[in-house]
């Protein structure tokens, strides 16, 4: 059996988490054992977080109707409920930045939201 030299390969692979912990502080950063364990800790989290994300976004964009709504007399589930009846299709988002960027605009969708008969 002929002997196989494996130390480019691990080179390789030592390099690899290296260069992804660069920016992590002391020794996270240098050694490749405390590197690599905070590399693995690092990408769970930034995978977990994206999906997280979206949760953030949405509580916030829920929060700023709420509060747009509130001041037009009317609660948030009869907004978007109404919305829906009224056949008025914006998302959130849409909702939200109307309502901190535009108050106008966003008074004018929450009468029509109120006039609707259900």
């Amino acid at each position: 059996m002929a002997r196989v030299k494996r130390g480019n390969v691990a080179r390789k692979r030592r390099k690899k988490i290296l260069k992804l912990a660069k920016g992590f502080r002391g020794s996270h950063s240098t050694l490749f054992r405390t590197a690599n364990q905070q590399v693995m800790k690092a990408l769970r989290s930034a995978y977990r977080d994206r999906k997280k994300r979206k949760r953030d976004f949405r509580r916030l964009w829920i929060t700023r109707i709420n509060a747009a709504v509130r001041l037009h007399g009317m609660s948030y589930s009869k907004f978007m409920g109404n919305l829906k009846k009224a056949n008025i299709n914006l998302n959130r988002k849409m909702l939200a930045q109307l309502a901190v960027l535009d108050p106008d605009g966003f008074s004018k969708v929450a009468q029509i939201a109120s006039q609707v008969q259900g």
